[in-house]
């Protein structure tokens, strides 16, 4: 999940992984990824890990820059994507790199809208994604005005 937020795109806030932020639904942190988004059902990265496809997984690989960004050439067995949440399977190169995913798990966060912290935090996702950024702010606000209302 969190390896999709890696490399999304500003059609992010078009309405499938932030939705939830511009309705009047009920925010879930349980239900989002770490960083606040939400992997679509369709991500070539999950899709192809599932189906252990290795030219749909090298299509991902090189879609989100996985080369560049963190230095490492392709691999079959670690050139996957289970989803940030899913701890039960092997941790792909993108999430074994999230500095957001690491940070959420250390703190005991469901998602990073459930810290203090959030709108000062410099971490990498924030700075390459400043727009998702400041959606994932605006989610935080929600949620606590959710929260406090309970």
């Amino acid at each position: 999940m969190v390896c999709c937020a890696l490399m999304m795109s500003s059609r992010i806030l078009a309405g499938n992984s932030l939705g939830k932020l511009f309705n009047n639904e009920k925010i879930d942190p349980g239900k989002l990824n770490f960083c606040g988004y939400t992997c679509p059902a369709d991500c070539k990265f999950y899709i192809a890990s599932v189906e252990n496809d290795e030219t749909g997984k090298k299509e991902a690989f090189k879609i989100w820059k996985i080369k560049e960004r963190f230095g490492v050439d392709f691999d079959p067995d670690t050139s996957v994507c289970w989803k940030c949440k899913d701890m039960l399977k092997p941790e792909g190169v993108v999430i074994q790199n999230c500095t957001v995913r690491a940070c959420a798990i250390e703190k005991g966060y469901e998602a990073c809208i459930e810290c203090d912290k959030l709108t000062t935090c410099d971490k990498d996702l924030w700075k390459r994604f400043p727009d998702f950024f400041n959606a994932v702010i605006e989610m935080q606000i929600k949620y606590k005005q959710q929260s406090a209302s309970f």
